[in-house]
């Protein structure tokens, strides 16, 4: 799957470098803090945006569960899941947004 980085996210890496780097290492660290596997990893991660209706970081996290392997059915579950935790209108447009990242696949 293509990366796709939004200018805003360019933008900061440029402006604010040694950030970056700092966020670029604690995100290794935490991902090698325990045993999941990454495509495990990465749907949690999405479980987690999407329970934040964090929809940049919902897409983001759904082309990175893809490359680490992931399913459509899977990813589609994580929003399903989410209708008991975070209510329905919150599950539905997570979905929404893992139906157009899926549909851009």
């Amino acid at each position: 799957m293509a990366e796709y980085l939004p200018n805003v996210y360019k933008d900061f890496r440029a402006t604010y470098p040694e950030v970056a780097s700092a966020l670029d290492a604690l995100g290794a660290a935490s991902d090698d803090a325990g045993p999941l596997d990454a495509r495990t990893q990465r749907l949690v991660k999405l479980a987690i945006a999407v329970g934040a209706s964090a929809e940049g970081a919902v897409r983001s996290n759904v082309r990175k569960a893809r490359d680490a392997g992931a399913g459509p059915e899977e990813i589609r579950q994580v929003g399903v899941l989410a209708v008991t935790t975070v209510g329905f209108p919150a599950a539905i447009a997570a979905l929404s947004w893992i139906e157009d990242v899926l549909a851009a696949d």
